[in-house]
């Protein structure tokens, strides 16, 4: 099994997204390859200017949660998901953007921030993706 781990991002929440990007840094600093599976709600998250859109999972209300977990993070130097997916992609890691998404919520290539984006594949993509991890989650 290769040392390679393989995340489905399901969730467009903030607090989701940070875990998928934690996890994957971490694993590429320790030498590991991964990939990151956008797919529905999680996709959204790569329409450009759409990374920090998305609501806290718990306790969002209305935005005051989210905006209160921000202040908390930036006082404790948390890097921005922008920074995280930065250091993602120079880190060398992978993202497959969910072309089945994109046709039922009617998005374009044009639509997402492309420069994040390595490939665009369906089910198969992930399937053949995961089958050779060592670690496979979905957030």
């Amino acid at each position: 099994m290769a040392e390679k781990t393989t995340i489905i991002v399901q969730s467009g929440d903030m607090d989701k997204l940070y875990s998928a990007l934690i996890v994957s840094n971490g694993s590429l600093a320790m030498g590991m390859e991964v990939s990151l599976y956008f797919t529905f709600w999680g996709l959204l998250r790569l329409q450009k200017g759409g990374l920090n859109k998305g609501p806290l999972s718990k306790m969002n209300f209305g935005g005051l949660g989210k905006k209160m977990m921000l202040g908390r993070m930036k006082k404790n130097n948390v890097a921005s998901l922008e920074r995280l997916m930065s250091d993602f992609k120079e880190l060398g890691g992978k993202v497959i953007a969910c072309e089945m998404t994109m046709d039922i919520m009617g998005l374009t290539r044009a639509d997402l921030q492309e420069e994040y984006i390595d490939e665009y594949g369906a089910v198969g993509t992930y399937v053949q993706e995961a089958r050779n991890s060592a670690i496979t989650l979905f957030i």
